[in-house]
C-alpha cells in the first residue's frame, strides 16, 4: 500500500508549546519546518533570551510543580526542587529536543515576518533571512507572555516607569536600592517582584497598587505540594468548586488578615495568585498598599483613595496583550480586550489549516497544555480527526465562552483561561467523536499535501 503524503507545516516558536508541536508532527511522519527567532529552544523560558520576548527575571521559580509540568514522555529529573528555578526548565526543554532529535528541524534565528493565507489555501511564510516559503498548515506558538501591556496613566512621572517584562533583578535594569517602589498588580509577577523588592535591604518603601485584592493561594498543603491534591473527576464541578473555595478560606484565612485588601471574588473565580513568601512580607508590615493609579504627578503617583505619594520607580506587572505580528489580516488577531475565540482553544471556523496552540492560561500548567493539543493536530492532518461543522463549531466557542464569563471575573487575561484537566477531559471525548466523523469520510486528509519540500 502506498504511503499518502501528508502536508507540510509550518511551526512559529520554538518555546515549550513549538517543541512539543514539533515533537508531535515527527512522530506522525509530518514534514515541518519550526521558526526560531532566538538561537535557543525555551521561549520565555529563556533569562535573557536575545529575541527580547522573555519574561523571566533571575529569581524566577514556576509556579506550578514539577510533578504538573512534565511532557508525558519526557520526564523531568528526579532530583529537582517541587518548584523548579527557570534555569533548570530551560535545560529541561533543551535536553528534550536533543533527546528526541529534532533540533536540525528548527530553524533558529530566523524570525517570521509574514504569515499570508493563498488563495489556494496555502500558507507563504516570509523570514528575516529574506526567504519566502510555503506551507499546506501553518502552527501558532509564539507564546503570549512577551508584548507588555503598560497602563497609559494621565500625567508626566519623573521617576522610572517599566513593565516587568523588564525586570531583571533589583539592580538591573534599575538599583533599586533605597528606591520608593509601586509594583501594580497582584498577578504572579506581581507578587514575586514585590517579595523580592520588598526586603528591607533593597527598596525604601515597597508599595501594591491593584485595582482589586486577589486570593493568595498556598504552594504547600499540609507540608505536600498543593497542585498534586485533585478533586476526583466525578464530584460536580460546582460542588467541587464550592469545596475548593471552603477550603481555601479555611486554610489560609481571610486576605485582610494579613493586612490586604478584600478580594471582590471567591476563591478560583480568577487566574491563582500562589505565593508563600508574600503574605509574609505583608504580615511583616513590609508590604504596604494602595488601589489603582489615577494619575502620575511629577514626582508623586496619586492613587483612586485621593491619595498621592513620593515614588522613583513604578513597576506595572499588568500582563500582556495576544500579539500576532506576523498576520495583516484583521480576523487573524484578537480584538483590544485579547478576545480571540476559537473551536477548543486552538481553531478558527472556516481556515482548515490554521492552529494556535498553548493559546491558553491553564489551571495548573501551561508548560504540557500544547502537548494535548497537538494530539488533534497530529490527527487532523493525518485524517484520523474531523472537526464538526463550521456552524457547530461555533455553538461550542459561544457555549464555551459563556461558562468563563460565568466562571470568572471580566478581564483581559481571563479571556483565555482554561482548567486543564477538564480541558483535556473534554479533548478526548471531542477526538472521539472527531474519530468517528473521518472515518465515515473515509480518513480523507482535510488538508492536501501541496507544497515541495524547501531546501
Amino acid at each position: 500500500m502506498t504511503q499518502r503524503k501528508l502536508p507540510r507545516v509550518a511551526v512559529i516558536g520554538a518555546g515549550p508549546s513549538g517543541i512539543t508541536t514539533a515533537k508531535r508532527l515527527q512522530d506522525h511522519g509530518i514534514p515541518f519546518d519550526c521558526f526560531e527567532a532566538s538561537d535557543e529552544v525555551g521561549g520565555n523560558w529563556y533569562f535573557k533570551n536575545p529575541n527580547g520576548m522573555s519574561a523571566c527575571y533571575q529569581s524566577l521559580h514556576i509556579d506550578t510543580s514539577k510533578f504538573r509540568l512534565a511532557f508525558e514522555d519526557y520526564a523531568v529529573p528526579a532530583e529537582w526542587p517541587d518548584f523548579p528555578h527557570h534555569s533548570q526548565l530551560f535545560q529541561y526543554f533543551k535536553d528534550y529536543v536533543d533527546h528526541f532529535g529534532f533540533r536540525d528541524r528548527i530553524l533558529f534565528n530566523t524570525r517570521v515576518t509574514g504569515a499570508e493565507r493563498h488563495s489556494d489555501g496555502r500558507w507563504l511564510v516570509t523570514a528575516d533571512d529574506g526567504r519566502t516559503r510555503d506551507y499546506d498548515a501553518l502552527i501558532v506558538c509564539n507564546g503570549h507572555h512577551w508584548d507588555p501591556r503598560t497602563p497609559d496613566y494621565p500625567g508626566e512621572f519623573d521617576g522610572v516607569l517599566m513593565h516587568s517584562h523588564a525586570y531583571n533583578d533589583p539592580f538591573d535594569p534599575v538599583d533599586m536600592r533605597g528606591k520608593r517602589v509601586v509594583v501594580v498588580g497582584m498577578g504572579n509577577s506581581g507578587l514575586d517582584i514585590a517579595s523580592e523588592l520588598s526586603q528591607r535591604f533593597v527598596a525604601s518603601k515597597l508599595t501594591v497598587s491593584a485595582r482589586r485584592g486577589v486570593w493568595v493561594l498556598p504552594k504547600y498543603v499540609h507540608g505536600k505540594v498543593g497542585d498534586k491534591q485533585r478533586v476526583p473527576a466525578w464530584i460536580p464541578r460546582r460542588i467541587s468548586m464550592k469545596l475548593k473555595q471552603r477550603f481555601v478560606r479555611k486554610f489560609r484565612g481571610e486576605m485582610p488578615f494579613y493586612g490586604l485588601p478584600a478580594p471582590d471574588h471567591q476563591p478560583f473565580e480568577a487566574h491563582p495568585s500562589a505565593s508563600e513568601e508574600f503574605l509574609h512580607r505583608a504580615g511583616c508590615g513590609d508590604i504596604a498598599f494602595k488601589p489603582a493609579i489615577t494619575a502620575l504627578e511629577g514626582s508623586r503617583v496619586r492613587f483612586a483613595d485621593g491619595s498621592a505619594e513620593e515614588v522613583d520607580v513604578v513597576v506595572c506587572a499588568t500582563g500582556y496583550h495576544i500579539s500576532f505580528p506576523f498576520f495583516d489580516d484583521p480576523n487573524l488577531v484578537p480584538d483590544s480586550r485579547n478576545r480571540f475565540p476559537l473551536f477548543k482553544q486552538m481553531m478558527k471556523p472556516g481556515i482548515d489549516n490554521l492552529f494556535f496552540l498553548g493559546l491558553a492560561q491553564p489551571l495548573p500548567t501551561l508548560v504540557n497544555f500544547a502537548e494535548q493539543q497537538s494530539k488533534l493536530v497530529a490527527a487532523y492532518l493525518t485524517g484520523d480527526y474531523l472537526p464538526p461543522t463550521e456552524d457547530e463549531m461555533n455553538t461550542v466557542i459561544r457555549q464555551a465562552e459563556q461558562r468563563r464569563s460565568g466562571r470568572y471575573y471580566d478581564s483581559p487575561r481571563h479571556t483565555i483561561q482554561i482548567e486543564f484537566e477538564a480541558y483535556v477531559r473534554d479533548m478526548k471525548r471531542e477526538m472521539a467523536r472527531g474519530a468517528k466523523r473521518a472515518a465515515a469520510a473515509g480518513h480523507a486528509l482535510p488538508v492536501p499535501a501541496r507544497t515541495l519540500e524547501h531546501v
